[in-house]
C-alpha cells in the first residue's frame, strides 16, 4: 500500500472565462501550471500522480492543442506526459481539456518540480479558464 508523501496544487484560474491569455506563438509551449513536491521521508518506489484541466477558446479553423508536462521548469526538460487534442471548424464554445499523468520512480531530489505547458498549432487560441494543475507523490 502506498504512503502519501506530499501534494500540491497550482490554480491559475478557478472559473470559466475568468482569464483571456492569447497564445501568441504557434507550437511554442506556454506555462499554465507548476508544482513542487517535497520528498522528505520518501520510501521505496516513489510515484507521482498528476492531473489537471485547461480551457481554451479556439479560432474557427482546424487546430491542435498540445498539453505537455515536464519534470523540471523548462519545456526542454524531460517530458512525463504529452497529448494533442484536435478540434475542427464546427467548435464554437471554449474547449475544456483534462488530463491525468504519472511519473513512476522519478529521480528523488529534495523537491521535484513539475511544469504544465500548453501550445497551439494556430494563432487565435485564447486561454480562458479554468486552469488547474495538481499532483501527489506516494511511495512504499
Amino acid at each position: 500500500m502506498g504512503t502519501y508523501v506530499d501534494g500540491r496544487t497550482s490554480q491559475n484560474a478557478s472559473y470559466a472565462n475568468s482569464i483571456a491569455i492569447p497564445i501568441t506563438v504557434i507550437n511554442t509551449p506556454q506555462l499554465f501550471g507548476q508544482i513542487g513536491l517535497v520528498t522528505a521521508g520518501i520510501g521505496a518506489n516513489p510515484r507521482v500522480i498528476l492531473k489537471g484541466t485547461i480551457s481554451v477558446q479556439i479560432p474557427l479553423a482546424l487546430v491542435g492543442i498540445r498539453v505537455t508536462i515536464v519534470r523540471g521548469t523548462l519545456p526542454t526538460d524531460p517530458a512525463v506526459y504529452s497529448a494533442t487534442s484536435t478540434f475542427d471548424l464546427s467548435v464554437l464554445a471554449p474547449q475544456v481539456i483534462t488530463f491525468s499523468a504519472t511519473d513512476f520512480q522519478p529521480p528523488v531530489t529534495p523537491q521535484i518540480t513539475y511544469t504544465a505547458f500548453v501550445s497551439s498549432s494556430l494563432l487565435g487560441t485564447v486561454r480562458v479558464g479554468p486552469e488547474s494543475f495538481d499532483g501527489i507523490i506516494v511511495s512504499d
